[in-house]
């Protein structure tokens, strides 16, 4: 007669068991994608040892079908393209909702093209056995991970591969693509709308601090701030230590000095840290003019709306707030002394492309601001230019004539 207890499989746990196994398969996978997939093979950063890279290659073929090339591939592209026409997968093209509900599907759409796994997947591994195993049979592992669930845990397998198949596509392609470039808080202005969805990347092994790696795609670290975390850089501290992994690239921290002639250090300097050297200009200098005007037209504008609008990169600016921000005398500061925007515009433009938070903006009537508040921030970018001049003018001396 037919034994009832191998319904529940050979191995037998508490539910807590149960969704230990679950939750662990779904870190190692995440590993797996943001170690191996993202950070070595897309963006070489680093340099795993082999037996942990077919490791990471065997369990992620096996728990969800992925092969590296297509994932590369179609991550690179995203980088090239990011948030503009030809982005396999950005909200800004598709939209949010199609992005986090449909973000797999988009991938796929991705991968199947040839002239995106010809032209960005390149240096990806191509031995024996992902010629005649990985990518020709993609969904023989998942089919191997079904049957090896049913044979260990029985009918709970069901749930068990439920979460363990939707995990990737909703939060890597969903969550991360979606989310992660709409909510969140941007520490670096660049093209891409990419925001650090939250501080502490734990759940998706960093994976959640996207503005960092879109400011330093190169970076084997996401974490910048000392307050950020992130679950993947953790792992990679261990298996360095214990000689499974090689970092090759980290994001600059800047080391501040002071110097009275401008010299080729740094020049350099500055190249180097350029996105450090903005961010902290939004903070200290864009951010307290913003709260100057505010408090002297406190019935104008917020604060925080100014400050994230003259922060922004221009590429991430709706067009109307764009036109606004620009202002008569082609700059951001003449937005706040040359424009008078009526609330009908400022409502038109919604902001949707300048913060994820979607900062409501305080506008009464067309009344025109008084230059008087944003004087602090012409004088600087008159100083700006006096400095560029003779940064001009120094590259000459140095190099010969070099402008």
């Amino acid at each position: 007669m037919f034994d009832s207890e191998l319904l529940y499989g050979l191995v037998r746990m508490p539910w807590w068991g149960y969704a230990l196994v679950v939750y662990g398969g779904i870190q190692i996978m995440f590993l797996g994608i943001t170690l191996f997939l993202h950070r070595e093979q897309s963006h070489g950063a680093l340099e795993l040892h082999p037996v942990l890279r077919h490791f990471f290659r065997f369990y992620l073929w096996f728990c969800s079908g992925t092969v590296t090339k297509e994932w590369v591939a179609v991550h690179r592209r995203h980088h090239a393209y990011s948030d503009q026409v030809g982005d396999p997968h950005s909200p800004v093209v598709f939209g949010l909702k199609k992005v986090v509900l449909e973000g797999y599907e988009l991938y796929v759409e991705g991968a199947r093209n040839p002239e995106i796994l010809t032209n960005y997947g390149k240096g990806t591994p191509d031995d024996w056995i992902e010629r005649n195993l990985y990518s020709r049979f993609p969904k023989l592992g998942i089919v191997l991970f079904c049957l090896t669930h049913l044979v260990l845990f029985g009918v709970f397998s069901i749930i068990m591969v439920a979460l363990q198949l939707v995990s990737q596509p909703f939060f890597a392609a969903g969550i991360i693509n979606g989310v992660g470039h709409a909510f969140g808080y941007r520490s670096y202005e660049m093209a891409s709308t990419a925001t650090n969805i939250i501080p502490w990347g734990l759940f998706i092994a960093g994976e959640e601090l996207h503005n960092n790696h879109h400011a330093f795609p190169w970076s084997a670290r996401f974490s910048l701030q000392k307050w950020e975390f992130d679950m993947g850089w953790l792992f990679i501290t261990v298996f360095s230590a214990v000689g499974l992994c090689k970092v090759k690239r980290v994001a600059p921290r800047p080391h501040f000095a002071k110097k009275v002639e401008l010299d080729t250090e740094t020049i350099q300097a500055l190249f180097t840290n350029r996105m450090h050297v903005l961010r902290d200009y939004g903070r200290r200098v864009v951010r307290p003019v913003a709260r100057e005007v505010a408090r002297r037209e406190p019935d104008v504008v917020s604060p925080s709306t100014v400050s994230k609008l003259l922060i922004r990169h221009p590429a991430t600016l709706s067009e109307d707030s764009h036109s606004f921000a620009e202002g008569a005398d082609g700059s951001p500061q003449g937005a706040a002394v040359d424009s008078g925007v009526s609330a009908s515009a400022w409502r038109s433009s919604g902001m949707t492309r300048i913060t994820p938070a979607r900062s409501s903006v305080c506008v009464s009537g067309v009344r025109r601001p008084r230059p008087g508040g944003i004087r602090a921030l012409r004088e600087l970018r008159v100083g700006c230019r006096l400095t560029c001049a003779r940064l001009r003018r120094n590259c000459a001396v140095e190099y010969g004539g070099v402008g």
